[in-house]
């Protein structure tokens, strides 16, 4: 069914969602789980079944296919306890009046949901047809599950390397297909052709003649040509892509994969014009690779749902994504991030979130995949990482290795992160005649990445105070910039009115607009690339400096024509967008000049 809400929780880190499920989808908000640390799912697994004191057998990782077998079996007991606790509220009206109570206001006005049921009571009815009508109506939200298509390392048994379905997010996949969930696998990090091709293994994934398919797959994706790429690549195997989530390359949390200068607002210009278009060829596709297979063609055209993320923080905003470019719900992470009810965060971090100003919000180099990565500067596992290094004892232990990428020192893989991979750079550090600055300079660089693998996941173990054999590590968090603008712990009802426009829970200090703030994000990753190269640049590096400035300067020129002729939203503050958008074509045409510049002095 519908989603009665016009927003959704994604994905946030490895904790910081990995119980959200339990927490809103009795009210009808859908929500992600990282499926990335199998560990932590199975310590989780046991705190759940001893707090609601049913059976657990633990699943040891000496057991054949341990991973799946562990994210089987959690995500078995979040759908059990999720659907208990909705069935409860639906089923037991006297008992719940508060709880069905919430419900309903968490709903936007506008909600047709919201509307009916008002109109129902209105009528006066028994409480046996109040029960009937909410068992009838009332709506829970998705339970969906997140694999970061990269994060596949390769695993070993007595030094014998495992075949590929034994790879992690392999396992992870076949883990979420053994479950009993009826909702999306929300694939995110790039394509994957090894694992996109292992999805057609699984009989939930495909549609029946009504078009039903009980497990979705929807596709994080940075830009068109990308989405209809993957989802062509997957219609050839007859799979349906449900959902296509476009997230803003830079001003979203966690891993920040940067296009070539291309800007949120002409990315869904292009799917607005061309939804129609995009979906008739991809069905097309669908459609004769389910005949090859032999397989139910569905009697009706699949739609697929649309979905925006990435610095969204007003209910204008919002309303613009919703109406101009008709998406069908917006994300909104970070800001969820101080919300106890719906997320899962230790109390040092959420009190450095609610401090955080645009300043300690930053793009780093933290992770161990060599991608940039959006973090806070007072995170603890940073100030940890730093005051071990500077003692001699830098790197982690890589008690996970779930971001195991690099083979400069071996023949299998290992983490950049590691203490291993650490020694060894400083050893060879320490063997060359820098100067002090120079010395600093590379020390900093060596020691940057961090074990996300366990500061990503420790918000849960201090939270549910699991006894864990890795301590004094601390917390990792990966809020987006949009993180400066929210400054206190609230509710799930402030947080939810916030969204809808009933209240208004924002800082009072200054914030762009989410298009603007993507746009100043994107000129400043372009001066930090033209930075690096000095005064030294190749024609390789200037085709791609000119192409990136050139994607730029026609986002600004998109976003000027929106807001002369587009009805949209942004009455009130268009003023303050178009002046916004003036001084950010100003620092971009000093910044293409100086480009120019190196390029003229090869």
């Amino acid at each position: 069914m519908k989603s009665p809400h016009l927003f959704h929780i994604p994905v946030m880190g490895v904790a910081y969602t990995i119980d959200t499920p339990l927490k809103v989808s009795q009210y009808g908000i859908d929500s992600v789980i990282s499926l990335v640390d199998n560990v932590l799912l199975e310590k989780l697994r046991a705190v759940y079944t001893k707090k609601f004191n049913l059976p657990y057998i633990e699943i040891s990782d000496k057991a054949e296919d341990y991973m799946a077998k562990r994210i089987t079996a959690y995500l078995n007991l979040i759908n059990e306890l999720s659907h208990e606790k909705f069935d409860a509220l639906k089923n037991n009206f006297e008992d719940k009046k508060a709880d069905i109570k919430k419900y309903f206001d968490l709903l936007p006005d506008t909600s047709d949901l919201k509307n009916a049921y008002f109109n129902f009571l209105d009528k006066r009815p028994s409480v046996k047809d109040i029960k009937s009508w909410l068992q009838q109506n009332l709506v829970m939200g998705h339970i969906d599950v997140n694999i970061m298509t990269k994060v596949d390392k390769e695993n070993y048994v007595k030094g014998e390397k495992l075949p590929s379905e034994y790879n992690d997010a392999h396992a992870a996949l076949r883990g979420f297909a053994n479950s009993d969930l009826e909702s999306s696998l929300v694939l995110s990090a790039g394509m994957s052709p090894r694992l996109y091709g292992y999805i057609e293994n699984f009989s939930d994934f495909y549609p029946d003649e009504t078009g039903y398919i009980k497990k979705k797959i929807v596709l994080k994706v940075s830009d068109y040509r990308s989405a209809l790429i993957q989802g062509k690549f997957l219609a050839k195997k007859g799979l349906w892509v449900s959902e296509y989530r476009i997230e803003s390359g830079l001003n979203c949390g966690g891993h920040a994969f940067a296009t070539d200068g291309f800007l949120m607002g002409p990315i869904l210009e292009e799917f607005r014009k061309h939804r129609a278009d995009f979906q008739e060829a991809v069905y097309d596709i669908l459609k004769q690779a389910l005949a090859n297979k032999q397989k139910p063609v569905p009697n009706k055209v699949l739609d697929f749902k649309l979905t925006a993320q990435g610095g969204v923080g007003t209910v204008e905003e919002q309303e613009f994504l919703l109406e101009y470019y008709k998406v069908d719900s917006v994300g909104w992470g970070s800001p969820f991030l101080l919300v106890p009810e719906a997320t899962t965060v230790d109390d040092y971090t959420i009190d450095e979130l609610a401090k955080a100003k645009e300043k300690d919000l930053y793009l780093s180099n933290i992770s161990p995949l060599g991608v940039p990565f959006n973090t806070l500067r007072t995170a603890s596992a940073t100030h940890k990482k730093v005051e071990k290094a500077l003692k001699g004892r830098a790197g982690s232990p890589c008690p996970k290795a779930y971001l195991v990428s690099n083979k400069e020192y071996t023949d299998k893989s290992v983490c950049t992160a590691s203490r291993f991979y650490q020694h060894k750079k400083l050893n060879e550090l320490a063997e060359k005649d820098l100067s002090a600055a120079a010395y600093k300079e590379a020390f900093d660089r060596i020691i940057a990445p961090e074990c996300l693998c366990v500061g990503l996941s420790e918000p849960a173990i201090i939270t549910h105070n699991i006894d864990y054999k890795i301590k004094d590590m601390g917390v990792t968090v990966c809020p987006g910039p949009n993180m400066a603008y929210f400054d206190k712990k609230t509710s799930l009802e402030k947080m939810v009115g916030h969204i809808y426009g009933k209240f208004n829970i924002a800082t009072e200090a200054y914030r762009p607009n989410m298009f603007v703030k993507e746009l100043n994000l994107y000129i400043d990753y372009l001066k930090n690339q033209v930075d690096k190269v000095q005064d030294s640049i190749d024609k390789k590096q200037a085709k791609y400096f000119d192409k990136f400035a050139g994607n730029l300067q026609d986002g600004i020129a998109y976003y000027d024509n929106l807001l002369e002729n587009a009805k949209c939203k942004f009455e009130a503050s268009k003023e303050v967008i178009k002046s916004d958008l003036s001084k950010s074509k100003k620092h971009l045409q000093s910044l293409f000049s100086r480009i120019k510049a190196i390029n003229l002095s090869e």
